[in-house]
């Protein structure tokens, strides 16, 4: 019986993949040649005499060690292998092509889930969860951000409300999966949060892994005030990038688009700060796997266009929510991002699962990928059906 129903849920999804086509990852050789040329002749820069490796940014050594890998040790057509191992289409949505994985579960869970990743991460993020979520019976969706890895480039800077419409046109009308569930981190949340605000009617459920709380000024709650000034001073710490690319997206975009030893340490120390490294990168990722994630833009010449997202959020308007549909909140311990409390979070979701997950950091898919599967299953599971 299982096995007739799969074949009769092949037969709809390679139908309502018609508005789509197959798609398979398959740089040309001289883009590779050219990216491993630029490695070789690179030179790293100087580093303070005094301080920690780290202190002052991107770690000069690691940076050195991670060169040192690219050039004679790594293979990205190993990686590209592994990266096509699962079905993959392109569709035009709103005059952009979206890559996208489109993996058909077995028919036990009738509601599919699009995920959603962010900034620097990639496709890349999910590849250790997608095993783990197929096997629990759900269908997949996971695209490639607009101007991030093998999707088209807007014509402009988009925000997450914009491709939330996008979303769900790719999940409504090309796909024809009238309602439907979506998980996020970084940018992936912000999307996933509009999906969850501006488009109940589609979206059944939420999962995030990262959060914040109401909006500043939303509440005259003591505990959120004190939320968001610990925010700002997070922010002030660690903004710079973001500031950035919210303002001059350009500047630093044609400095680092064809400049892959530059891209490497603009995007590495934010895995090394961002996840739950302990100081020790190798802990969570490891060359080849911070390799792949840079290459995805590289090859794809999509360094430049992902930034834009940065301005595009500055400058768009969202829906203010709040989320009404049930929300699943996973707190990982390594978040760089200060956390809301339930009660906040609450004045902003429909809070229904509130975990605090034992590890891992802003790559939750990435570093906890057992924890976060799980997580993601019990939730949709529950309130997702």
């Amino acid at each position: 019986m299982k096995g007739s129903f799969q074949i009769q849920l092949l037969s709809s999804i390679n139908e309502s993949c018609m508005a789509a086509r197959p798609f398979r990852i398959d740089v040309p050789q001289s883009v590779i040649d050219r990216i491993a040329a630029r490695v070789a002749d690179s030179r790293i820069g100087y580093a303070p005499a005094e301080g920690g490796a780290w202190e002052y940014g991107m770690d000069r050594g690691y940076l050195a060690d991670l060169v040192d890998h690219w050039r004679d040790h790594y293979d990205w057509r190993v990686h590209e292998a592994e990266l096509n191992r699962w079905p993959q289409y392109m569709a035009q949505v709103d005059g952009i092509d979206i890559h996208f994985y489109h993996i058909p579960g077995d028919g036990s869970r009738p509601l599919p889930i699009i995920m959603t990743h962010g900034w620097p991460g990639s496709v890349v993020e999910f590849q250790a969860v997608i095993p783990l979520l197929h096997a629990a019976g759900y269908t997949l969706v996971i695209p490639s951000l607009p101007g991030y890895g093998w999707s088209g480039r807007p014509e402009k800077p988009i925000g997450p409300a914009a491709v939330a419409a996008l979303w769900r046109r790719l999940m409504v009308d090309i796909l024809g999966y009238p309602r439907f569930l979506a998980q996020g981190g970084d940018w992936g949340s912000a999307v996933t949060q509009q999906l969850g605000a501006a488009h109940a009617d589609a979206v059944a459920a939420i999962h995030v892994n990262f959060f914040m709380g109401p909006p500043p000024g939303s509440s005259d709650v003591p505990e959120l005030a004190e939320y968001w000034q610990a925010v700002g001073k997070l922010m002030q710490a660690e903004s710079g990038y973001q500031h950035e690319q919210a303002t001059k997206p350009q500047t630093i975009g044609l400095a680092l688009h064809d400049n892959p030893v530059g891209w490497a340490a603009w995007v590495v120390e934010k895995f090394w700060r961002w996840g739950d490294t302990g100081g020790k990168i190798e802990s969570r990722f490891s060359k080849d796997h911070l390799i792949t994630n840079l290459m995805t833009y590289l090859v794809t010449d999509n360094v430049m266009s992902s930034l834009w997202m940065y301005y595009g959020s500055s400058k768009e308007k969202r829906h203010p929510g709040p989320v009404t549909v049930p929300t699943g909140l996973a707190h990982f311990p390594g978040e760089f991002y200060p956390m809301p409390s339930r009660r906040l979070a609450e004045m902003a979701y429909n809070v229904r699962r509130w975990s605090k997950m034992a590890a891992g950091g802003h790559f939750a898919a990435m570093e906890e990928p057992q924890a976060f599967a799980a997580d993601v299953i019990t939730f949709f599971d529950a309130h997702g059906q």
